[in-house]
């Protein structure tokens, strides 16, 4: 990146607390009610696990917090560019006066902004960036990437042939992720056995291209993987275990989410790492910048990244020397939650039982 990002720093333990109630809070699919302003927030699909678990109720705790008469109107894609096209459409015919939109697929997202600004509303880019939208929210995404790498640099000991699975061509914070890990990985000792961009992130084509590799090497040879996200992960895991590797002796394996089952599988010690972003964080800032642009009001300092206003958050690397000072202090899960019957004995020996 040129440009120097400022990074917005928030305690992400006290914003945790608005998602109490959360059912409450939450606006049906779709449908707006009453006469107040409507902010409407298109997610991009939901096999990730973060999207309907943490940034939709969290999003829309803050705006009823914020806002006694802004109605929040939400849309999931499923990884559908039409069907996301097709929603904004629909939030423009319910009079949405802000639409915060994670793109299915970023750099085609221009026409959706230019309808909406067209129509009078305001767009916030969220977690992927958007040419032309008023607002873009989101982590330094090729920070991400090179963290992962770095960790896997530091797990392999910077020595033998490693995996890449990238995520989707169509997300542009996948290419952010993917340059930043090179980065670090091209400079290293390591030697890229084989590369894949996943289309649509999809874990079940992250297991079935890990398969294909071991046919092309030896488990063996294999001395780390680089993957994009959690849910690749899941799929390298799988892959590795079902050609007969024991879970006791996997490469490292990268991952990024902090999804519960990661989590899990670090303490076990099935995978090396994830990167938490602080997803209160994000959503927390889309809904006060949204419910300020409602109320035509100053949304704050914003720093520019490609010609729009910014606010760019800081990730965080997760091992298992680390899990209860950061998904667990900031209550983004519960040692319960983490420690179920299969992982009791890896809690009671990471300390976290």
């Amino acid at each position: 990146m040129s440009t120097k990002l400022q990074r917005v720093v928030v305690s992400t333990a006290a914003m945790l607390v608005a998602a109490s109630g959360l059912a409450a809070c939450g606006a049906n699919d779709a449908q707006s009610g009453g006469d107040g302003q409507t902010i409407a927030l298109l997610l991009p699909e939901s096999s990730t696990t973060r999207y309907e678990a943490f940034d939709r109720p969290l999003f829309e705790a803050k705006v009823a917090e914020l806002c006694d008469d802004c109605d929040v109107i939400y849309f999931n894609a499923d990884q559908d560019e039409s069907k996301q096209t097709q929603q904004v459409d629909s939030a423009l015919s319910q009079d949405a006066d802000v639409i915060v939109l994670d793109p299915v697929n970023g750099a085609g997202a221009g026409g959706m902004v230019r309808t909406a600004q067209d129509a009078g509303a305001e767009v916030i880019a969220y977690d992927r960036f958007i040419e032309g939208a008023d607002y873009y929210l989101s982590f330094d995404n090729e920070t991400v990437g090179r963290m992962q790498g770095e960790a896997l640099i530091e797990a392999t000991g910077d020595t033998g042939g490693i995996l890449m699975l990238n995520g989707a061509p169509s997300d542009p914070n996948a290419a952010q992720f993917k340059a930043g890990a090179h980065e670090a990985i091209d400079a290293s000792g390591l030697e890229v056995l084989a590369e894949y961009d996943n289309p649509d992130w999809s874990p079940a084509n992250a297991q079935q291209w890990t398969s294909d590799q071991l046919a092309r090497f030896d488990a063996g040879e294999i001395a780390g993987v680089y993957a994009a996200n959690d849910g690749q992960a899941g799929g390298v895991i799988a892959a590795l275990t079902g050609a007969g590797v024991d879970a006791s002796a996997l490469p490292p394996i990268t991952g990024q989410d902090a999804e519960l089952a990661a989590i899990q599988r670090i303490v076990a010690g099935e995978q090396a790492m994830t990167i938490y972003k602080p997803i209160a964080v994000e959503a927390e800032k889309a809904a006060e910048v949204a419910v300020a642009l409602v109320r035509g009001e100053d949304v704050g300092d914003t720093e520019d990244y490609e010609g729009v206003a910014s606010f760019i958050f800081d990730p965080i690397v997760v091992t298992s020397d680390n899990v209860a000072d950061t998904v667990v202090a900031d209550e983004f899960y519960t040692v319960e939650d983490i420690c179920t019957a299969d992982y009791a004995d890896a809690c009671a020996a990471a300390g976290l039982s």
